[in-house]
């Protein structure tokens, strides 16, 4: 049986090595199956390529899926999916945060039938407080208006493996805006959790800052739900019911009591509020527009600079 391991990177050059000498110790204990590494670079500009070209002349297992420019994490895993040839696909990041040890837990569960093993953090070390209190409060939201039947897993990244056929599936999958997480519910087939405390980076920053997460965080709300435009439709109906309220009341006291109206600032506020409101209702319409937008130019997922391997 062949396993594919599937490593998107973007400028790993201070961490692949050790990477790969980690996970080749694991790898070679297990005699039972045969294996090869798909390394997916998403447009590095470091000696990333170099480094895995050194690695391919010396292990035949290598093989570098080399993108023609950055196109994001999730379109790099879809393009080493798509490259991988194993019976079942092992995804994992380059900066061992992921420990390769578990490859034979993951193994071991594939064996007894399970499709889609995938690994749960029990603890990310180095993480700040604040950080890991957004992330659960998002994964409880995303669950909540996530659309029925589709299970969304917290503190659940893309560690796992997948069989040929939940790889099949996912790559059937060809949307623009990615939300892989996501996607691993959706398939459904048969699962297993494990778990496992994240060590801190071996080497080089996350690539993921604040505005990348948030850009993450809004195409998984938009990619499994409408539930942000029926909140926004809510939100206008209900202020739509104070503001009714609000002038009648306004016209009995003026009518019936004689007092004068509210003046300038009273005005200014509820046209800037109201205004407000309706700017972000706006905006959630026009991110669904934009989806929309995307994938009706049907582009592909990505090109492929070069396929380095031991075939060539």
């Amino acid at each position: 049986m062949l396993v594919s391991i599937v490593v998107p990177f973007y400028n790993e050059e201070e961490s692949l090595k050790t990477f790969y000498d980690a996970l080749t110790d694991v790898v070679n204990s297990q005699s039972d199956y045969s294996f090869e590494f798909v390394f997916t670079n998403d447009g590095s500009t470091d000696g990333s390529v170099e480094l895995l070209r050194t690695l391919v002349n010396v292990d035949s297992r290598v093989k570098i899926v080399d993108l023609s420019r950055n196109y994001g994490k999730e379109t790099a895993l879809i393009a080493g999916m798509d490259y991988a040839s194993g019976d079942a696909v092992v995804l994992m990041d380059a900066d061992l945060q992921h420990p390769p040890f578990l490859i034979s837990e993951f193994l071991k569960y594939w064996s007894e039938g399970f499709d889609d093993v995938y690994a749960t953090r029990r603890e990310r070390k180095g993480e700040p407080f604040i950080k890991k209190f957004m992330s659960n409060m998002y994964y409880r939201v995303l669950q909540s208006v996530t659309e029925q039947g589709v299970k969304v897993y917290p503190h659940v990244g893309d560690f796992r493996l997948l069989d040929r056929k939940v790889v099949n599936a996912l790559t059937e999958l060809r949307e623009q805006s990615r939300y892989m997480k996501g996607m691993y519910g959706w398939v459904g087939f048969k699962k297993k959790e494990i778990f496992y405390d994240a060590e801190e980076r071996v080497g080089g920053v996350t690539k993921f800052n604040f505005r990348k997460l948030l850009k993450l965080a809004i195409d998984g709300l938009t990619s499994f739900t409408t539930a942000p435009l029926t909140v926004s439709g809510y939100l206008g109906a209900a202020f739509a019911l104070v503001g009714f309220i609000y002038g009648v009341i306004i016209l009995i006291q003026t009518l019936f009591f004689g007092k004068d109206v509210p003046g300038f600032p009273s005005i200014m506020t509820a046209v800037l509020f109201l205004g407000g409101v309706q700017l972000l209702s706006l905006g959630i319409i026009g991110t669904y527009i934009g989806k929309i937008f995307k994938e009706t130019k049907n582009r592909p997922l990505y090109f492929v600079e070069e396929v380095i391997s031991d075939e060539k």
